[in-house]
């Protein structure tokens, strides 16, 4: 990546740069580190969405929350797979507007979703601005809740410190739908009997107090078009309630964001400073 002034990791959206943003430690939900891989409220279930928006899939899934009085949490990419820059492309915009505007939790998934246990700290740095940036630009705020791409983090690479010290709860999983491998009418059966068997295990249910946090991806069509609303039927009749991520933390929504100023309107300008021929620092004007 980075090999020259068009691939994304070289154009960060406009406005200002959000590295100087104070990063105060709010709520007791923990910062950094290997993260968290359970929810703690009785009860809850919080699905999880990877990668998007997608126009279709995830207005389709919005739609569904909506329907069943649900909430979801959607971890943004904010320009890869060829998809287009968040907050430049309307139908992202749209997408996240109405996210935000209907109840549902914003999160980071990376700016270009590289694994962040294999660049450098700046790069890595840099991926989690960058959405901040574009974020901004489109609600005004910056999430304190990420999830790293290929659920990759590790200590020995420094990744969950600079989380950390950027102020960003690292968000895992216990219940894997696999709906990316499971993209088809029949297969996307598996994805709905391991939802359902992991929510069941051992005589697990909503009565008994248990929670799960559950990761899928809205850019995968059987999930928008098939899965969610089997997820949706089953855990309601199931007694469970789907809600965010900060809620089934018991985290105020308050905690959830961090004010930004600075928002641009455009592309933003800037200058490359090779670090080597794979790194680069940039610097925003």
């Amino acid at each position: 990546y980075q090999w020259g002034p068009l691939c994304p990791e070289n154009n960060p959206p406009s406005g200002t740069n959000t590295s100087s943003i104070s990063r105060d430690k709010l709520g007791n939900v923990t910062y950094g580190g290997t993260g968290f891989f359970r929810c703690t409220q009785n009860g809850t279930i919080a699905l999880t969405y990877d990668d998007g928006p997608q126009k279709v899939f995830t207005e389709h899934i919005l739609d569904l929350m909506k329907s069943y009085n649900a909430k979801a949490t959607f971890f943004i990419t904010g320009n890869s797979i060829n998809k287009g820059q968040i907050d430049i492309t309307d139908e992202h915009v749209t997408a996240i507007k109405r996210m935000d505007a209907e109840g549902h939790q914003i999160a980071s998934h990376t700016w270009t979703h590289l694994d962040l246990s294999n660049i450098s700290s700046i790069d890595r740095k840099n991926q989690l601005w960058m959405n901040e940036m574009a974020l901004r630009n489109i609600v005004g705020k910056i999430p304190t809740y990420m999830r790293p791409p290929y659920s990759s983090c590790t200590t020995a690479s420094g990744c969950d410190k600079d989380l950390a010290d950027l102020g960003y709860h690292v968000t895992n999983f216990n219940v894997d739908t696999d709906d990316y491998d499971q993209n088809n009418a029949n297969d996307i059966q598996n994805s709905k009997d391991w939802f359902k068997g992991n929510i069941t295990k051992n005589g697990a249910s909503a009565a008994n107090g248990d929670k799960w946090l559950a990761i899928g991806h809205d850019i995968v069509e059987q999930n928008a078009m098939n899965l969610t609303e089997y997820m949706l039927q089953t855990l309601t009749q199931l007694g469970y309630k789907a809600v965010t991520v900060g809620e089934c933390l018991g985290d105020p929504a308050e905690n959830w964001y961090r004010k930004a100023d600075g928002a641009g309107s455009g592309k933003g300008n800037v200058t490359i400073v090779s670090i080597s021929p794979i790194f680069s620092l940039l610097f925003w004007v």
